[in-house]
C-alpha cells in the first residue's frame, strides 16, 4: 500500500489537475460566450458608422430630381452612392453591404466582393451556394433585423442590420457583418496556452505537495520510530515526545501514550500476577512433593503414610481451588463468563448462608446474628450470589477474634438490595484500604496469621466481580483493631415478578442447595 505522502501527492495533483481542467473549460465557454456578444456589438458599430457615412455623403450629394427638397430615394436606383463615400466605407473593416428599399445593392464591401468571387480551395458548387445564403441572409435581415451568425464554407460570419434614425434616409439600410475566425483563433491560442502551462503548474505543484506532505507527516514518522522502538513490556515506560506539532499530531501523541500507560499498567499487573501465582503454586507443589516422598518411603498401610497422603490430597485440594479461581477472573476478564440469569429470592439465601456462618462460627466461638432479613428479589445468577455472600461471610468469621461478633443484615432500600456483613475482626489499616479488592493482595497482618486463615488473595477480588456482573457494587469500610464492613449492593427485581415465581424459584433453589458444595473465601469448596 502506498504512503501516506504519496496519496497525498496524487490526491492533490489529481485534484489540481481537476481544477485547472474545469476552471480551463469555464474561462473558454464564458470567452465563448462574450465574444459573441463583442462580436455583434463591433458589428453594430461598423454598421452605425456606415450609417453616418452615408448620411454626411448623401445630405451634400445632389438629387437627380427637379425639386429643392432633399432627396427621399423611395425608388430603387434613383441614386447611386457618391465616389467619396464608396471610398469611405471601403475603409471600413469586415462584410458591409449597403441595400434600398426595394432590395438592391447599393454597395458591397472588398470582403463580400472576395465571397463572391473567391475560387481558391472551394469549388463553383460550394461558391455560390454561400452567396446564395449569404444573400438569403441579407434578405432576411431586411425584413427582421436581430443578429445573425452565418457559418459559411468559407467564413464565419456574424451580421446585423443598421437603419438611419433620419426618416429622410430610412429608404436604405445597411448590414455589417464581423469574421468570427479572429475571435475563435484568440480563443485557441488562450486555450493552447492553457495546456501548455498546465504541466508546469501541475510539475511545480506536485513537487509542492511532496514538500508539504514531507513536512506534514514528519511528525507521524517520529511517532511510527518512536513506537518501533518499544519493542516489549520493559519499554513501556517510554513516551512519545511530539512537542510543537499540529494538534491532531498532539491529540495522536496523547492518546498513545495514554495507551501506553495504561499497557504499562496491564503488563506490571501480569508480572505481579504470575509471579504471585507461581508463588502460590511453588508451596503447595513442594508440600505436595514431600508428603508423596514421605508416603513412598512410609511402610504400606502405616499411619504415617496415611497422614502424608492426607497432606497430599490437601495440597492438592488448594492448588485445584487456586486454578479455578484464576479460570473464574480470567473468563471474567474476557467477558466468556456468561451468568444464568433467574429470579432470585435473596430473603432465602440469606438465611441459608446465615445457618452456614452460625455453624462455623460456633466452631471460631464467635456470635453471629442477622437482625434484620427483609424480603428481597434480585435477577442474577443463584450460585454466584451464593459464593459471593459466602465468601464475605468466611473472611469475616476468619478474620475475627474469639469472642467477637459478626452481623449480616438484608434490606431494601430505593429499588436496591443491600446485604452487608459486618464484623469486629483485626481490621484493615487504611493505607491497606484501596487495595484490598486487587488480584493476590494481602496485608502484612493477614500473612502473618495462622497457616489455616491464610488464603490466596482472590476471594475478594471474586466478589467484587460478582457483585459488577449483577449491576451492583461492593464496598469496604475498615478501621485497624475495629473490624470491617463489606457493603453488597444489587438492583432489586420487580415486586410483581417475585410474587409469581416465587415459590417455583424457592423449590428449585432447594434442590440446588442439596448439591452445591460450600466454597472458600477465594472460591475454594468446603464442607458445610
Amino acid at each position: 500500500m502506498a504512503s501516506i505522502r504519496a496519496r497525498l501527492t496524487t490526491a492533490y495533483a489529481g485534484a489540481l489537475l481537476a481544477s485547472v481542467v474545469v476552471f480551463a473549460v469555464v474561462v473558454y465557454l464564458a470567452r465563448s460566450a462574450r465574444a459573441g456578444r463583442e462580436l455583434e456589438q463591433e458589428a453594430m458599430q461598423r454598421g452605425d458608422l456606415a450609417v453616418l457615412i452615408l448620411r454626411q455623403a448623401l445630405a451634400a450629394a445632389p438629387t437627380s430630381r427637379d425639386t429643392a427638397a432633399r432627396p427621399a430615394f423611395e425608388l430603387p436606383g434613383s441614386l447611386r452612392l457618391p465616389q467619396g463615400a464608396t471610398v469611405t466605407l471601403d475603409a471600413i473593416p469586415g462584410y458591409l453591404t449597403v441595400v434600398d428599399a426595394a432590395g438592391s445593392v447599393l454597395y458591397e464591401s472588398p470582403a463580400i466582393v472576395r465571397l463572391r468571387t473567391q475560387t481558391q480551395g472551394i469549388d463553383q458548387p460550394q461558391r455560390a451556394e454561400d452567396v446564395r445564403r449569404f444573400n438569403a441572409a441579407v434578405e432576411l435581415l431586411r425584413t427582421d433585423p436581430v443578429p445573425m451568425h452565418l457559418d459559411l464554407r468559407l467564413d464565419d460570419i456574424v451580421l446585423v442590420a443598421r437603419r438611419d434614425t433620419d426618416p429622410a434616409f430610412r429608404s436604405m439600410y445597411v448590414v455589417a457583418g464581423v469574421s468570427r475566425r479572429e475571435s475563435n483563433s484568440a480563443q485557441r491560442e488562450l486555450l493552447g496556452t492553457m495546456f501548455i502551462i498546465t504541466p508546469f503548474v501541475l510539475a511545480l505543484s506536485v513537487f509542492a505537495a511532496l514538500m508539504i506532505s514531507k513536512r506534514a507527516v514528519a511528525p507521524i514518522d517520529q511517532i511510527i520510530n518512536e513506537v518501533e522502538a518499544i519493542t516489549d513490556g520493559r519499554s513501556l515506560h517510554k513516551r512519545l515526545d511530539v512537542s510543537g506539532a499540529d494538534q491532531e499530531v498532539e491529540r495522536l501523541a496523547g492518546n498513545l501514550n495514554e495507551m501506553l500507560g495504561r499497557l504499562e499498567t496491564s503488563f506490571g499487573g501480569l508480572r505481579r500476577f504470575t509471579a504471585d501465582a507461581s508463588h502460590e503454586l511453588k508451596t503447595p507443589l513442594a508440600v505436595l512433593r514431600a508428603d508423596v516422598e514421605r508416603a513412598m518411603t512410609a511402610p504400606s498401610g502405616s499411619t504415617e503414610q496415611l497422614v502424608a497422603l492426607e497432606e497430599a490430597l490437601q495440597e492438592t485440594t488448594r492448588m485445584a481451588d487456586l486454578v479455578d479461581s484464576l479460570l473464574t477472573l480470567a473468563r471474567a476478564d474476557e467477558g466468556r463468563f456468561d451468568l444464568h440469569r433467574k429470579l432470585v429470592d435473596v430473603h432465602a439465601l440469606a438465611h441459608e448462608v446465615f445457618e452456614t456462618a452460625v455453624i462455623l462460627g460456633e466452631s471460631a466461638e464467635l456470635e453471629v446474628s442477622m437482625p434484620q432479613d427483609d424480603e428481597a428479589f434480585v435477577l442474577g445468577d443463584y450460585l454466584r450470589l451464593r459464593q459471593l455472600f459466602l465468601n464475605l461471610i468466611t473472611n469475616a468469621i476468619k478474620y475475627s477474634t474469639k469472642g467477637g461478633e459478626v452481623e449480616l443484615s438484608l434490606a431494601r432500600r430505593d429499588g436496591q438490595v443491600v446485604f452487608t456483613v459486618r464484623d469486629s475482626g483485626i481490621g484493615i489499616a487504611a493505607a491497606e484500604l484501596p487495595f484490598i479488592f486487587d488480584r493476590f493482595w494481602r496485608s502484612d497482618r493477614a500473612r502473618s496469621r495462622a497457616a489455616e486463615r491464610g488464603g490466596f488473595g482472590l476471594g475478594l477480588a471474586i466478589c467484587q466481580w460478582i457483585a459488577q456482573a449483577h449491576g451492583g457494587t461492593l464496598t469496604a469500610q475498615s478501621r485497624l483493631h475495629r473490624g470491617s464492613t463489606f457493603v453488597v449492593t444489587l438492583p432489586a427485581a420487580a415486586d410483581a415478578d417475585a410474587t409469581a415465581e416465587n415459590a417455583d424459584s424457592a423449590a428449585q433453589q432447594g434442590t440446588e442447595q442439596a448439591s452445591v458444595p460450600r466454597e472458600s473465601p477465594d472460591g475454594a469448596t468446603a464442607p458445610r
